[in-house]
């Protein structure tokens, strides 16, 4: 197995375009997992840790961009203000030492249903970065990112640059079962962001499908019937959670069963819609 280490983004980019079946690695806290079970053995590792880019974040036009390489640590330390449903949900994911070494953008690239990233980055419309050296910068909707089990949109020769996420403005949440209170993976998950500027709902489910996915007929719903104004229908937010198991197809496996994760999944949409609600109402009294 080969083992490259670039120090710039272009040498990585380069080393990509060279070896397009190399496999990154950052955190190496999925990676090395698979490689030390023998799921997987690789040609070459492509270890990112020395470009240095990669673990900055920066505003660029109103926008947070987030650095593949930014660990979950820090976008809890640092980013709890203008993405909090993110950060939520990094404070989810595994140990202390998991969340210094586990990274936004290795979620991403694992694609993996169960990561706890995707739900909050689907419900902000969080968009990703991507370059080939070849070919460029490609900019994709976290909502096509996703195309099966552990299957996303990047072609071989592209690495994951950053995500863009528009810095919160409304409450923004998220809720995760597992089989024990920490270092577990989600039986599954959901997220919801409030748009009230757009008066629009954001939703994201995890560990519910082959892929995580938003809720749409659950956020039209909200988008048709909500009274910005006025206290939560009791009808509605059961009419939201119903929608929102209904989006879920998910699967019996060692951690749950497909009729507890739907089950589960129209519980924590009631839940999160509440708490955001309830969030947001007093805001506005504030």
């Amino acid at each position: 197995m080969d083992f490259l280490r670039p120090t710039t983004w272009e040498e990585a980019l380069a080393a990509k375009a060279d070896q397009p079946e190399s496999v990154p690695i950052q955190g190496g806290t999925d990676v090395m997992v698979e490689i030390n079970f023998d799921v997987r053995r690789p040609p070459a590792l492509l270890d990112l840790n020395q470009v240095a880019e990669l673990r900055e974040w920066t505003m660029v036009n109103g926008v947070c961009r987030v650095g593949a390489g930014v660990p979950y640590t820090k976008v809890i330390e640092e980013l709890g203000g203008p993405l909090p449903g993110l950060a939520q949900a990094s404070r989810t994911v595994g140990s202390p030492q998991i969340r210094n070494r586990g990274t936004v953008g290795g979620n991403l690239g694992a694609a993996s249903p169960a990561g706890d990233s995707h739900p909050p980055l689907l419900a902000a419309d969080a968009i990703v970065e991507v370059e080939s050296r070849d070919r460029g910068i490609r900019m994709i909707p976290a909502a096509e990112f996703y195309l099966g089990v552990k299957r996303s949109a990047l072609e071989p020769d592209e690495l994951i640059r950053a995500v863009h996420v528009r810095p919160a403005t409304g409450p923004q949440y998220f809720s995760k079962v597992g089989t024990r209170n920490a270092m577990v993976i989600a039986v599954c998950s959901f997220a919801i962001a409030l748009h009230p500027e757009e008066r629009r709902v954001g939703t994201g489910i995890g560990s519910a499908a082959p892929t995580p996915r938003r809720a749409y007929d659950a956020e039209y719903l909200l988008a048709r019937e909500l009274d910005w104004a006025a206290p939560l229908d009791l009808t509605l937010v059961k009419r939201f959670g119903e929608l929102c198991a209904a989006a879920a197809a998910p699967i019996d496996d060692v951690r749950g069963t497909a009729g507890y994760r739907v089950h589960a999944i129209g519980v924590m949409a009631r839940r999160t819609l509440t708490w955001a609600w309830n969030d947001y109402l007093g805001r506005r009294a504030a």
